[in-house]
């Protein structure tokens, strides 16, 4: 089986969980990383046993080694490092959310298909064994007619302008940070998009978003109930209601487990399913598969999902009068 080699932008955090199941995959090799400061770089490398280490974007995607390429760096320079990535005609996996708007979306879209390269948003729930599960048993029924979504994703963070959450040069706040999680679920969950939204936010001192709360309405009665926060422990979990009874997957964005109950509040299935690294592996695995197939983009997480979820997060940024700096 051909080994695919990875390149790596971004030697941060997020770089560095991901490097990390990488590492974990067989006929896979973390071929090279690039941070614009050279130092950070070779540290990284050493740390997870990259082979080179470059002190620019440019070198990196002019490697010819390299098959695929990982990009880890804040929100807003996504569109340009894809861009960087497609132009020289390397696959590209960017980190969630793709870009900041669906015009940068569009954009690197078009790229792709106009370089015959492949494309993917990160966004790793997707592809885990235990979304798979719960998607399976709303689509047996196992619930009945689905009625309902609740869905949080909230962490506490002291506000200070140099975390990137907080930081409108960055693009931070919750909706774009954390809040794409339980959209993406609902979506993936329904196969569509939905049919209004309706939303209430908290702008904070830093204009960006703190908290918001995202309701979905579908046309057959189903509604979502969908929040996010960068300020408060709101939880993490998602629950789902139907007429014959519930599914509950905590730490959903992560799951590794789900319970499902019937009408009476009785537990009647569970799955579980302990990550074979950390999670991250499986939507490394699916870029190698599409890789070594000549695919241009994933069957299960194609373009156009990755377009319509931005374009709910537009919507929504425009009900707000929420702009960043980047797009004034």
């Amino acid at each position: 089986m051909k080994t695919i080699k990875w390149g790596i932008i971004g030697a941060g955090g997020i770089s560095s969980t991901f490097v990390t199941a990488l590492n974990a995959i067989e006929n896979t090799e973390v071929t090279a990383v690039a941070s614009r400061n050279l130092g950070r770089a070779q540290g990284f490398a050493k740390r997870y046993h990259a082979k080179k280490a470059y002190g620019s974007y440019e070198e990196l995607v002019a490697d010819p080694e390299i098959d695929v390429i990982y990009i880890g760096t804040v929100n807003t320079e996504h569109k340009e490092n894809a861009a960087l990535c497609i132009t020289h005609g390397k696959s590209v996996l960017c980190e969630k959310p793709f870009t900041i708007n669906q015009e940068d979306t569009k954009y690197l879209i078009d790229l792709a298909k106009e370089h015959k390269v492949f494309l993917m948003e990160a966004m790793w729930t997707k592809f885990l064994p235990t979304t798979n599960i719960v998607k399976q048993w709303i689509k047996d029924k196992k619930i009945g007619e689905v009625k309902y979504f609740n869905i949080s994703f909230g962490f506490q963070s002291e506000f200070d302008l140099k975390n990137r959450v907080y930081d409108p040069e960055t693009a931070g706040g919750a909706l774009l940070d954390v809040g794409i999680y339980p959209i993406t679920y609902v979506v993936h969950m329904m196969d569509r998009l939905p049919d209004e939204i309706s939303s209430s936010v908290h702008i904070g001192k830093s204009d960006v978003d703190e908290m918001n709360v995202i309701a979905f309405h579908y046309k057959e009665g189903i509604v979502a109930d969908l929040s996010s926060a960068i300020n408060a422990k709101i939880g993490m979990d998602a629950l789902i209601v139907g007429d014959k009874g519930k599914i509950i997957v905590p730490n959903f964005w992560m799951a590794s487990c789900a319970s499902l109950y019937d009408e009476n509040n009785k537990e009647v299935e569970t799955f579980s399913l302990p990550h074979k690294t950390n999670g991250y592996e499986y939507e490394a695995e699916e870029v190698n598969r599409c890789i070594r197939e000549g695919k241009l983009e994933s069957d299960i997480l194609p373009l156009s999902d990755t377009l319509g979820i931005i374009c709910i997060m537009d919507k929504i940024r425009s009900d707000w009068g929420l702009k960043y700096p980047a797009e004034k």
